[in-house]
């Protein structure tokens, strides 16, 4: 499916495919989640090269590998990372793959495609509104044979982005309070995350009723609208503000409150991505005085090879519902349709199945 300008429906066109490099995989993508950063350049929020094939949650098979790849082989089961890595930069060597900034990995996602002669981005090094994804070694981590592979695709982006939110970057601790802002996919992952990590109160908050009820579902203890908010943070901790708040929406009034409804000495995670043009204020008092801790959370913090596996065995063991989160499975030729649900709050998560 290729994206071609902002405003304007996805369109299924056949594309070419580039040869493999050395250290590169070819996979043949079998799901792909529908989310909402892959919404957000249809809608014109975010800026793309153009054309382009997106979507970036995936699952697949290998179908072949370059001359020096020794991680996979033709036949391996794969969830995809949208974060491939290089292993050698100040940030990988730190031990945070996560925000490994090598331009070269970056580029290479416009070097993969043509389609009428001229190139075609694939999104974030993966692309998989398309039937064949090229990608570096570093941005598939391997699966069981037995693992489904539509609950399998929402662990690359949604499912890890939230649970991570949760475990890895706010570091939840049992019996703790924490406010979740926005139930969507990510806003429901980190739900299970907090869950997980053993907190004590869950508050979920959401403008739309269906997305509130689901939140309970997935394990948070209160599920209300923004206009509940001050009032149930006075009941659930007596009014001192809560232990942690994760914003999974990225509109600066939410990511002030997040800021603002948490403790003193509380942690406050942003998840949710705005506009470059927008901002967020604080004054410099307030920052000292209070030492709460504001956070920006990329990808879950995620050590992929690591942390996809302890998803995959928190949901083997029933402790993540990956199943719940997919509400549509879908064919490809169904994306517009896809971000219409999307839009309308009415889907978690649709998953695009290609075989």
């Amino acid at each position: 499916a290729i994206y071609q300008k902002p405003h304007t429906p996805l369109t299924i066109e056949d594309v070419e495919l580039s040869d493999l490099r050395a250290d590169e995989v070819l996979v043949r993508t079998v799901c792909s989640g529908v989310c909402h950063s892959d919404m957000h350049f249809v809608d014109g929020l975010w800026a793309l090269p153009m054309p382009a094939v997106l979507g970036h949650e995936a699952s697949g098979v290998v179908e072949r590998v370059g001359a020096n790849v020794g991680y996979v082989k033709p036949g391996d089961r794969v969830i995809m990372s949208f974060k491939p890595f290089c292993g050698q930069c100040y940030y990988c060597i730190r031990g945070e793959a996560h925000l490994c900034n090598d331009p070269g990995l970056a580029a290479r996602g416009a070097q993969h495609l043509k389609w009428q002669g001229k190139p075609v981005l694939q999104m974030a090094s993966v692309g998989s509104f398309s039937e064949y994804m090229i990608t570096p070694e570093s941005g598939v981590v391997k699966i069981p044979a037995d693992m489904p592979m539509a609950e399998a695709a929402l662990i690359g982006c949604g499912v890890m982005t939230g649970v991570g939110a949760a475990i890895n970057t706010a570091q939840i601790k049992p019996g703790s309070s924490v406010i979740i802002f926005g139930a969507g996919g990510v806003g429901i992952a980190a739900i299970q995350g907090a869950r997980i990590a053993g907190a004590a109160e869950i508050v979920a908050v959401d403008k739309v009723d269906s997305k509130l009820e689901l939140a309970l579902k997935f394990g948070a203890t209160h599920a209300i609208r923004p206009e509940a908010v001050e009032s149930t943070k006075a009941s659930v901790t007596g009014g001192e503000g809560f232990d942690y708040a994760i914003e999974c929406v990225g509109h600066p009034a939410l990511i002030r409150q997040s800021f603002d409804v948490t403790r003193r000495g509380g942690t406050a995670v942003i998840v949710g991505v705005g506009r470059l043009t927008e901002e967020v204020k604080f004054n410099a008092f307030e920052m000292f005085y209070h030492e709460k801790n504001l956070k920006g959370s990329m990808f879950g913090s995620a050590n992929v090879r690591l942390d996809f596996d302890r998803l995959l065995r928190l949901w083997k063991y029933g402790k993540l519902d990956l199943e719940g989160m997919i509400s549509r499975r879908i064919k490809l030729g169904e994306v517009n349709e896809a971000f219409r649900a999307m839009q309308q709050g009415e889907v978690i998560r649709s998953v695009i199945e290609y075989s």
